[in-house]
């Protein structure tokens, strides 16, 4: 992702706006992130992503039966024994 200091946002507002349109850019102030400058259809993009997440604590009973009574495919096995 690109970065550009807050001064030179300012500075190339014009320019940081058509970049940021291809992909987010970076604020920060001195030598922090402080802001992220995106399209709307991205912006757009990462709340509908959020929205189709789901905590586990707040799954339904059937979703966590089913899910404590699946089989996993043997090929996938040796991935129980990845760290965590």
């Amino acid at each position: 992702m690109p970065t550009v200091s807050a001064l030179e946002f300012q500075r190339q507002f014009g320019r940081i706006q058509h970049e940021a349109q291809r992909e987010p850019v970076e604020i920060t102030r001195h030598g922090r992130r402080e802001f992220v400058l995106m399209s709307a259809e991205h912006y757009d993009w990462l709340r509908a992503s959020a929205r189709r997440c789901h905590r586990t604590d707040d799954a339904a009973d059937v979703v966590i039966d089913a899910l404590q009574h699946a089989e996993m495919n043997s090929e996938h096995m040796p991935l129980d024994d990845l760290p965590t």
